[in-house]
């Protein structure tokens, strides 16, 4: 072992979404000796992949330390195909355990699944930030429970569905899209 230098690990848990069900995905964070990189095993699609860039810039943008270190994540199961943004927050937060700026203890009771990216104004998760998802895992500031009351609506008439309103399903959305470009029929079983 290389003075100054730990192996350590992390454990966070989300959601895969493919179809309709909701499968256990377990993000297991290493960050190990060698040569600095970030690298993701575990089936990940290209959405997921790209999580590595969103993260590094998030964390840094937090004033989080990203330490020269060699990360491995494994997004197990691994013959669980992994697509969208939705593990770039357990991603995250396992690299902030794993190197020691986030405790790991309480992140055993929940499970995350969040995109890093920049979106203003948008409230998805009581959390508003990367830092107040951190400060309530800490237990320096917890975060207010989400209302189950919905906002009265201002639209006259009934709400037309739209595509953009669907999360995952890419392939679906596609054959939707190409099917109504087209004027064709289409059924989905």
């Amino acid at each position: 072992m290389v003075a100054g230098y730990r192996v350590v690990g992390a454990v966070v848990l989300s959601r895969s979404l493919p179809g309709l069900d909701a499968p256990l995905v377990t993000v297991e964070c290493h960050a190990g000796n060698g040569l600095p990189g970030f690298n993701l095993v575990g089936l990940p699609e290209t959405e997921v992949t790209e999580a590595r860039d969103r993260v590094r810039a998030a964390l840094q943008n937090a004033n989080f330390d990203f330490p020269p270190r060699k990360f491995t994540v494994n997004l197990a199961p691994a013959d669980l195909p992994k697509e969208s943004g939705r593990f770039d927050l357990p991603i995250a937060l396992g690299v902030l355990a794993a190197t020691g700026q986030l405790p790991e203890g309480p992140l055993e009771t929940h499970e995350f699944a969040g995109e890093l990216a920049l979106v203003r104004d948008a409230i998805v998760h009581p959390a508003r930030s990367l830092l107040e998802v951190c400060a309530h895992i800490a237990g320096r500031t917890p975060l207010a429970p989400l209302s189950a009351a919905l906002p009265a609506s201002t639209d006259v008439g009934p709400a037309s569905p739209d595509l953009a309103d669907v999360r995952g399903q890419d392939h679906a959305k596609r054959a939707l899209t190409i099917a109504a470009a087209g004027a064709h029929s289409l059924l989905i079983l």
